[in-house]
């Protein structure tokens, strides 16, 4: 009797045993469902007004920093105070800068160029888009700057030559690259760990920003920002891919949160599975928020011993208070801490990017004020900020003064009408 009671307790365990496992087995993964997996709807007014938005808050940070772009923040400060508006583009011209020497305030650089390319380039291609027809199309554009060089009217006036050569200098880098992407992997591997030294730079960050304006949610602009880094190493990919899921969702809502979330939630790359690494542009955006809302509550509690010898004196022009400033101050810091040897290296460019997003909680004046006075490669950080919070406000509620300024200077002075680009890209439709 005792045997078969042993018998029949193993045997109710060996089933349980089983049960257990079986339900381990059939446990489901979590279904991955998008961010915002519905398809974005808006009116044409609503579609028009985002993208005038974000083509001009793109352009007046690019103004905004076009003066100071590579500064120090107290090589800013000695001769600007602190900068609240526009400013003249004291500067010399350069392929990556104005193509001219110093031009008035609401001049812009490179950073607004890409974003004219981009509007043709979807004008060109419409559905079609992807990163053998953007090499093609970066080429093409070099094809012609190229004929335009040899042409009778540069052959008779060296004026005119050089205005040309500015053009070509610019593009030639990508140039490079996008031809040799034509040619096959290895000659095209070759030269895009060349770009710019084959340094981590923020190439793609400059332009994949405009993808979020075209896509119907955040997955499908990162999935068309990073079909379109061809010129990006690393995770610079995944940084420019984001850039435009950001944009995105800024279309859709006005939270700042939800905006900065998106880089929780669309991963479609699984970069968050990277071995021993995990994903660094996650591990970036949280440690920047984290930064400015500790900094902020140990402010206010009175936590934070703060050496009044390491807080500069508040700049000229700054209108806050003065724990307004040891606050901005005390950022500016840390940020400093984490400077690369390059001021255009995709990790930093995102870093001041998401800590100015945190700090100025979707307010586009003092968000862009925050990254022009930090200096460093402010223009192409602002531009990128004006961008996404551009397309959260739509060109309606930007600064009054600002938008009408760059939109004027743009058209009139730099050959770029924001209104008829914004025209042309709301016709555009993608799926």
């Amino acid at each position: 009797m005792k045997k078969q009671f042993v018998l029949i307790v193993c045997i109710l365990m060996l089933i349980i045993a089983c049960k257990k496992k079986e339900s381990i087995i059939n446990l489901k993964s979590p279904l991955k469902v998008g961010y915002f997996s519905d398809t974005l709807k808006l009116s044409d007014a609503e579609r028009y007004d985002k993208i005038l938005g974000a083509l001009v808050g793109s352009a007046i940070g690019d103004a905004m920093g076009a003066s100071t772009e590579m500064w120090h923040r107290y090589d800013i400060q000695l001769k600007y105070g602190y900068i609240n508006g526009l400013t003249p583009a004291i500067r010399n011209q350069s392929p990556e800068g104005t193509w001219a020497h110093n031009l008035m305030a609401g001049a812009t650089t490179d950073d607004t160029r890409w974003k004219y390319l981009m509007v043709k380039y979807f004008s060109t291609y419409k559905s079609e888009l992807n990163a053998t027809n953007f090499a093609k199309f970066i080429s093409e554009y070099y094809e012609h700057l190229v004929k335009n060089i040899s042409s009778k009217e540069t052959q008779k006036n060296p004026d005119a030559l050089d205005n040309e050569v500015e053009k070509l200098d610019w593009i030639k880098e990508w140039a490079r690259v996008a031809i040799a992407y034509q040619k096959g992997f290895e000659t095209y591997q070759k030269a895009q760990n060349r770009f710019y030294g084959g340094e981590m730079s923020c190439a793609g960050q400059l332009y994949t920003p405009m993808f979020g304006l075209l896509a119907n949610t955040p997955e499908a602009a990162y999935h068309l920002g990073y079909e379109h880094t061809l010129f990006d190493l690393g995770y610079a990919k995944d940084i420019s891919a984001l850039v435009a899921a950001i944009t995105h969702t800024a279309m859709r809502t006005q939270n700042i949160d939800s905006i900065i979330n998106t880089v929780a939630f669309v991963d479609p790359h699984d970069y968050q599975n990277s071995r021993l690494i995990g994903r660094i542009t996650y591990s970036i955006t949280d440690a920047s928020v984290k930064n400015v809302l500790n900094v902020k509550q140990s402010l206010s509690t009175g936590s934070l011993e703060v050496i009044d010898s390491l807080i500069p004196s508040m700049p000229k022009g700054f209108k806050g208070t003065e724990n307004d400033w040891v606050f901005q101050e005390l950022i500016y810091q840390s940020l400093e801490e984490d400077e690369k040897a390059i001021a255009f290296h995709t990790g930093e460019i995102w870093q001041i990017l998401i800590t100015s997003l945190q700090f100025g909680a979707g307010d586009f004046t003092k968000t862009m004020q925050f990254i022009i006075n930090y200096g460093r490669d402010n223009d192409t950080v602002a531009a990128i900020a004006g961008m996404i919070l551009g397309a959260k406000t739509g060109y309606s509620n930007l600064p009054k003064d600002l938008k009408e300024e760059v939109v004027k200077v743009s058209k009139v002075y730099m050959g770029i009408d924001l209104e008829a680009l914004a025209k042309e890209m709301a016709s555009v439709s993608y799926n």
